[in-house]
This record gives structure tokens, C-alpha cells and sequence, in this order.
């Protein structure tokens, strides 16, 4: 079905599937969320775990960044929703994530799939498999995706948003024995894909004064964006862009039947190397000449889970995992001639034709900050283990109570060392230089155990009508900060910002599992409640470049909905589902949150002093923002997927099959791209369409064409705002209309 679909990454699935929101600015900054939980929107931070475990093949992966590779031989996704950690794996607090690709097979099988499109798109896949030995199966599996990007940089002459991936991956299936198996695996995918283009999306007002907000910055240089309209795909970006990743792996599972029981080990190494540039001012000013964090990670993981056999009064799992990470990081930030108008205050009336007050001021010289470099060395140890267990009575044959615990103990350390330079290579900073790029040492640590657990009573109400009902208490480990702290009014870090408390979870669910008329009809309803103490969110500091955002704990957050997922069978030619998700998530209680753009950049009120309206120039701020009850970043109220495929029996040069169309179609409300709400970061609802018709033939040969974004739909991934409260509101596009032609087989 997702091949079918044309959903060959996870960016894909999530309009498949209406509670999975999946958020990228680039393969470093993703995040996975379920039911609006997962990981704080927007710049990832080194220091924090992931909501939402992604597995492959059973492995824990600890970079959602890794999840951004194209789907190559893939058996099938399971999209599991609330807590888990007391079955298997990682504890995560909303969710999880499991890839299992094709095992190697004895018998002797192979597919091949060729798509090619508009923007030059062309992808291929190979999978072949068979025996070696009577006791030894491989299995090897390609993919290689090009793409010209969607959006055109004028100042580099070049496309962005390209695709470059290939990817390998191999297997080899030992069975000795019928109770004994071991699939050792390894992977390599590398992608380039010229990404990920913020630029012109719109202005805002802030409270900064009238002649350091965005229009009067840009007319003092004479500069307008190639386009204010984002919708037209060109930028200027000045900067180098890069987001070449490369990520693999190998891994060995071990399943032994010991009769009564299965033993299985999961051992498990892996990679990922980021080497990214990025254009941080998202305009074509030589304001940030050079913005890039590459990135080196290393994991190790263990899993050792015992599992009864069959069906008994009593069935159990019980098991043991271990992970460790190592993330090394290298970030260099070098400010451009641009940066000291642009970032520094040029004085007061009266100003030069430059915009500059008269007799000029340090801020209006570029030397101030031209050349300002800061060389940012990072580094992060991140060790997990758990000891983890569930028990299934069967209390009756339709009535069972499976309670389930896990013992968990984290540790991460990290170091943050910022080294901060003048163009001249000195050392000594003055106050204008010190508040754009502030150099930092810190050495964050942080450890801590806890129980968490669930209990699920579940009813067979008749044979094809399953209830439930489940509570779990979960954590979601505490994390350090590695992305540069605020800072005194002594300039130096606040240190009490640098660990973040866990996030302790109280999650409640009912559900009903349905088949009927036959089983043509598939119905599927759940309803939850989660609530977060110590929620973790990212939040945006109001100095001006000494970093974007940083984690802190909000006091509370709920979230609740209803979800709905159903299939349809009428008949042998029609296949028909329709999914929905109503999310209500807000904060509950964050009484010191930052305020968002619109009450930003201004002088801060003191005590008794009241604050300016909402975008008034020169205004007063707030010291910080009560955003209890507003809802969270990243959530749409309403989402849905839909789809059809009818298929008419054909045959053709003497060989049978079936002609078909398809549909797919999804839609979501508007939600906040913001973590404290703002009247400029709202992204408004859209709705996609995709088709596609082909001939499917009995022995395997599949033909069709199909078109994505039919309508050709103007809608953003994701907004964002310029440093330092300009009122540049900056956008991510999401992709225009594509069609091609996909030709597959297998034998």
C-alpha cells in the first residue's frame, strides 16, 4: 500500500496517517511526533531524547535524523501510539516507530522498481534473495533517488531542495537448526540533497524601533528579496547550502525456541555523519557568512527479551537493554560586512542616507562584526538501561489483564565550549560583539532512575469486536542543554539552565477494534487523555545571535483526542479507508514562557510599568509570557487521510491482472509554528491530493502513473522567524505538483 502510494520516506507517511506528524528543516533538526508528542518543535538540541522511538528490524535508532533515509525493501511500518518501553526497546513516552524490511528468503525471488518524473526525477530500487546453503539465505536490497530541487537560489545559479540518496543494504539469514536463527545485517545510505531553504515568507511587526526592523534594515542596504511571494520558488540565499548526511549500520538478531519460550538477542552498532551548511540570516545580506554544525554520532545497543511460546494462563515478556550514544559536534558561526547595521542599534535621530545616526556609531562600522567568529566544539555521552517485563492472564478466553513495568537508569554528560573571535583573530571582545556572539564553556551532567509502568484490560466483546482500556505512567528521560545557554546580566551563562527535568506522563486510553459485514468492513476507535508534568520545550532566547533556542521545562501540558482508522472492502475490485484524528494538546500551566515575535525586541518593562500593544515600534515588552491554555506548536485540532483504489479485471497479451485508479487524499487544520502562539506563525490548513492508474499484472509486473499534489497546493512545512526580532517571518514550502510514471516487477 505505501508503494503504492508513493510513500517511500517517513516525511510521506504521516499523510497516510493522520496522529504522525513528522517536522524537518533539515535531516539534523526532524522530529517524529505522535499525537502531538514526540520532541519539542523546532531546532533539535544534541542534549534530549526523542519521544517517539524509531526502530528498524527491531533496532533502536537514537537520531531521528537517521529516519529521513528512502524506504528500500520494506516489509512493513507499524505506527504504535502512547507509551512504550515495557515490551521491548527504548522507553518512549508517545510512541513508536518500526521499519522490518524483507528477510532473506530460500526461496529464490527478486523486484525491481524504475519511477521517473518531473524536476528529472528518477528513482530505482533492486532487491534480490535466495539460499546459499540448505541452512544459509542473503538477501541484498538497493535504492538510488535523483531530483532536481524546487526552488531556485538566483545568487548561486543553483536548484535547492534537490534529492541525491542511495542506499544498501544486505543480509544473511543462519538457520541451523528449525528453532534457532540469526540475521546478521548491514546498511549505508548517503543523501545530499542540497537542502533545506528557509527564505521570505512574510513580515511581522515587532516591538524593536522602527529603524531596526526589517523593512527600514533592508532599505538601508537598498535590498528586496527576489520575490515576496514564497509561492514562486526563488531566493537569493548567499551562503553555502549543504545537508549531506551518511548513515549506517550493522546489527545481528539472534531467535532461538527454546519450546516453551524464544530468546532473542538484539545486537546492534551504527553511524551518522551530518555535514551541513546553512544561510542563518535566509536572506541575500552578507549578515551570516557561514553557519554549519557537522555532526558525528556513534551507538552501541544490547537486547536480550525472553517471550513465552503459544497461549497459556500466564504468558510473559521479559528482557534487558542497554544503549549507549557519542555525539561530537563542530559549529563555526562567522558574521559578515552586513552583520554590524543589521544587528547592532545605530544610534538615534538624526540618521545618514545609510540609516546610520550622524556622527556614526560602532554599529554602522562593518568591522565591529565583520569577521565575529564563533568556533563551537561539542561534545555528548548519552547511557540508557532498563530492565523491562509484561505479563498477559487470561482470565477468561475474551477477558485478559496485562500489566507491564521497566526500571530505567539514564545518564548524559556533555561539554559545550564556544570559542569567540574578532575578524582580527583576537580574543578581546567588546559589549556590541559579546551580544552577538558571546563565547561559553559549560559541562552539563545529568542521571536519574525510574519506574514507570502500564496496565491494560482488554474484553473480546464477540469474535471481531476487541475493547481496551490502558493507564500507563511513563518518563521521558531528563537532557542537557547543548546549544549555548542564556546568558546574566554579566554575560555570563546561567548555569542553572543547563539540565532539563523529565517529563513524567500519566496516559489513560479507551478503544474499540472492530471487523464486520464479513470482515469487508474494518473500524478502529480510540480516545486518550495524556498529561505532562515538566514538559519539555524549546524556547526562544530574546538576545539577539547568541543562540536560537534552547530547552526548558513548562509546568504542564495535556493532550486528548479521538482517532478513528477504517478499511473498506465492498467488493474484490474496490478497497477503500478513511482515517481521522481530532488532537486537543495545550499547555495546561507555562507561566514564564518568551513571548512571541510580535512582543519582542523591545526594552523590557520594569516593575510596575505596563507593557506596549502587541507590534508597536520601539514598544515595551514583557519580561515573559503566560501562554497557559494555548496549544501547542506543531498540532493540527483535525486531520484526516483518505483514499480509494478500484481495479477492473484486464487481460492482456494472454496474461492476466487488473486495471486500476487510485486515491489518496489528506488534510490538516491550521496549526502554530511557534512555541508561544503568534499572528504571523500560524500555517493555515491544507489538504493534498494524489492519483495514480496502472495495470497490475498476476505475475507481478506493476505499471502506473500518478501525480502528487494534483492541485498543485501552496502550503508551508514549517515557519520560522530571523534572528534578533526583525520581523522577517521566513517559510519552508512544502513540494509543488509532481507526476511520473513507476514501472515494477517480481519474480
Amino acid at each position: 500500500t505505501l508503494a503504492d502510494s508513493g510513500a517511500f520516506n517517513v516525511n510521506r507517511l504521516q499523510q497516510q496517517v493522520p496522529s504522525l506528524q513528522f517536522y524537518s528543516s533539515n535531516p539534523r533538526n526532524s522530529a517524529i511526533n505522535i499525537r502531538g508528542l514526540g520532541a519539542p518543535f523546532g531546532l533539535t538540541n544534541d542534549g534530549i531524547e526523542q519521544g517517539v522511538g524509531f526502530y528498524i528490524d527491531g533496532v533502536y535508532i537514537g537520531r531521528v535524523g537517521a529516519a529521513t533515509f528512502d524506504f528500500v525493501d520494506v516489509d512493513r511500518v507499524e505506527v504504535l501510539r502512547g507509551p512504550q518501553g515495557t515490551l521491548y526497546g527504548k522507553n518512549t513516552t508517545a510512541g513508536a516507530l518500526n521499519i522490518t524490511t524483507r528477510a532473506p528468503s530460500f526461496t529464490p525471488e527478486a523486484r525491481a522498481e524504475l519511477s521517473v518524473g518531473n524536476y528529472d526525477f528518477v528513482q530505482g530500487k533492486t532487491s534480490i534473495s535466495g539460499p546459499i546453503t540448505d541452512t544459509l539465505a542473503i538477501r541484498l536490497s538497493t535504492s538510488a533517488t535523483t531530483r532536481h530541487g524546487t526552488i531556485y537560489d538566483v545568487a548561486s545559479n543553483t536548484d535547492l531542495h534537490r534529492q541525491r540518496n542511495i542506499g544498501f543494504r544486505g543480509q544473511v539469514l543462519y538457520k541451523p537448526t528449525d528453532t534457532l536463527s540469526l540475521t546478521l545485517a548491514g546498511d549505508l545510505n548517503v543523501q545530499n540533497p542540497l537542502c533545506c531553504a528557509q527564505y521570505y515568507a512574510r513580515v511581522g511587526t515587532t516591538q524593536r524601533a522602527a529603524n531596526r526592523q526589517y523593512a527600514a534594515l533592508a532599505a538601508a542596504f537598498g535590498y528586496a528579496p527576489p520575490s515576496t511571494n514564497p509561492f514562486d520558488r526563488v531566493t537569493d540565499l548567499d551562503a553555502t547550502i549543504n545537508s549531506r548526511q551518511e548513515v549506517g549500520g550493522a546489527s545481528l538478531v539472534t531467535n532461538w525456541d527454546l519450546g516453551a519460550a524464544t530468546l532473542t538477542s538484539v545486537s546492534a552498532w551504527r553511524y551518522w555523519d551530518w555535514k551541513p551548511a546553512n544561510d542563518r540570516d535566509f536572506i541575500g545580506l552578507p549578515i551570516t557568512t557561514v553557519s554549519a554544525n557537522p555532526s558525528q554520532q556513534r551507538q552501541v545497543s544490547q537486547e536480550v527479551r525472553i517471550a513465552s511460546n503459544g497461549r497459556h494462563a500466564l504468558d510473559y515478556v521479559a528482557g534487558l537493554f542497554y544503549f549507549h550514544q557519542s555525539i561530537d559536534t563542530q559549529g563555526l558561526q562567522v558574521q559578515g560586512p552586513a552583520a554590524s547595521r543589521f544587528l547592532l542599534n545605530p544610534g538615534t535621530p538624526p540618521f545618514g542616507a545609510n540609516g546610520c545616526a550622524r556622527p556614526t556609531t560602532a554599529a554602522c562600522d562593518p568591522a565591529v562584526l565583520d569577521g565575529l567568529t564563533a568556533r563551537n566544539t561539542i561534545g555528548f555521552s548519552n547511557t540508557s538501561a532498563a530492565v523491562f517485563g509484561k505479563l498477559t492472564w487470561h482470565v477468561t478466553d475474551a477477558l485478559t489483564i496485562a500489566p507491564g513495568l521497566r526500571v530505567n537508569y539514564d545518564r548524559k554528560s556533555g561539554s559545550y565550549v564556544s570559542v569567540v573571535t574578532t575578524g582580527a583573530g583576537s580574543t578581546t571582545l567588546t559589549s556590541d560583539q559579546r551580544g552577538v556572539l558571546a563565547p561559553q564553556r559549560y559541562q552539563p551532567d545529568f542521571q536519574d532512575w525510574n519506574l514507570s509502568g502500564d496496565l491494560t484490560i482488554a474484553y473480546d466483546v464477540a469474535p471481531d469486536i476487541h475493547a481496551y482500556a490502558t493507564y500507563a505512567r511513563s518518563y521521558k528521560s531528563g537532557g542537557i542543554n547543548l546549544s549555548g545557554l542564556p546568558l546574566d546580566a554579566a554575560g555570563a551563562p546561567i548555569l542553572s539552565a543547563a539540565q532539563v527535568k523529565p517529563e513524567q506522563v500519566n496516559h489513560y486510553e479507551l478503544g474499540l477494534k472492530t471487523q464486520f459485514l464479513d470482515r469487508r468492513v474494518t473500524a478502529n476507535i480510540a480516545a486518550f487523555w495524556t498529561d505532562i508534568a515538566d514538559y519539555q520545550a524549546t524556547v526562544t532566547n530574546g538576545q539577539l545571535g547568541v543562540l536560537r533556542g534552547y530547552l526548558a521545562n513548562a509546568g504542564r501540558v495535556r493532550t486528548r483526542g479521538i482517532e478513528l482508522d477504517s478499511a473498506f472492502r465492498p467488493t474484490n475490485r474496490l478497497n477503500a479507508y478513511a482515517n481521522a484524528a481530532y488532537t486537543d494538546a495545550t499547555y495546561v500551566r507555562f507561566v514564564d514562557a518568551p513571548c512571541p515575535p510580535e512582543l519582542s525586541g523591545g526594552a523590557t518593562a520594569t516593575p510596575g510599568q505596563t507593557p506596549s500593544a502587541p507590534g508597536t515600534p520601539g514598544g515595551i515588552i514583557p519580561a515573559s509570557c503566560d501562554i497557559s491554555g494555548q496549544r501547542l506548536p506543531g498540532i493540527s485540532k483535525w486531520a484526516f487521510s483518505y483514499g480509494a483504489e478500484y481495479a477492473v479485471p484486464l487481460t492482456i497479451g494472454g496474461g492476466s491482472g487488473a486495471a486500476y485508479v487510485g486515491y489518496d487524499g489528506s488534510y490538516r487544520s491550521d496549526f502554530s509554528s511557534n512555541p508561544s502562539e503568534s499572528r504571523y506563525m500560524t500555517i493555515a490548513g491544507y489538504a493534498l491530493s494524489n492519483v495514480r492508474a496502472g495495470y497490475r499484472a498476476d505475475g507481478g509486473l506493476n505499471a502506473f502513473v500518478w501525480v502528487r499534489n494534483l492541485f498543485d497546493r501552496n502550503y508551508y512545512e514549517l515557519l520560522a522567524t530571523q534572528s534578533g526580532n526583525t520581523g522577517l517571518i521566513i517559510g519552508q514550502p512544502g513540494d509543488p505538483r509532481t507526476y511520473g510514471v513507476t514501472l515494477s516487477t517480481s519474480f
